[in-house]
């Protein structure tokens, strides 16, 4: 299994891979969205032999300014429970760090996204529409939220 960046050629086994890991359209077209808006900065694919198994997007806030959103994660169904997702958020964190974002706010199960250093409390100084209980923050350079504060400001697309 090799992790790259999403292509264009990509797109439509994306798309597909999507809907199906999350059964049904919603979250596909919230990435194909995000792509066409611009707001999309970090896309990439689990390629397995040219089989599309799993996908990561990483898409800029509104607010606070240069930090990010993660979602959505999918991989296929038959590939669950094998670390491909697992492998794609590393990755796609590593990608975030290179390329000097500050922080990515992920909503989500803590103790899944807490493995990778996900936190609550990283996020409770921030408002949003979505519930607190599953709302944490990641530091991608110390001390990028510190101080910070105000309401969480998604993309359009996600509205």
């Amino acid at each position: 299994m090799l992790i790259r960046e999403e292509m264009p050629a990509d797109r439509l086994a994306v798309h597909d891979l999507v809907a199906r890991a999350f059964g049904g359209h919603d979250e596909a077209r919230l990435a194909d969205a995000l792509r066409t808006a611009g707001d999309a900065v970090i896309s990439m694919v689990a390629d397995d032999g040219g089989s599309i198994i799993g996908h990561v997007m990483l898409s800029k806030l509104v607010e606070p300014g240069g930090m990010l959103a993660l979602a959505p994660v999918s991989v296929d169904p038959a590939r669950q429970g094998m670390s491909v997702g697992s492998a794609l958020i590393e990755a796609a964190l590593a990608q975030a760090r290179e390329d000097d974002w500050g922080a990515v706010f992920v909503l989500g199960e803590p103790d899944y996204y807490g493995r990778f250093g996900f936190a609550l409390e990283a996020a409770e100084p921030f408002s949003s529409p979505y519930p607190p209980a599953y709302m944490m923050a990641l530091e991608l350079r110390p001390g990028a939220l510190s101080g910070k504060t105000g309401a969480l400001v998604y993309p359009s697309a996600f509205g």
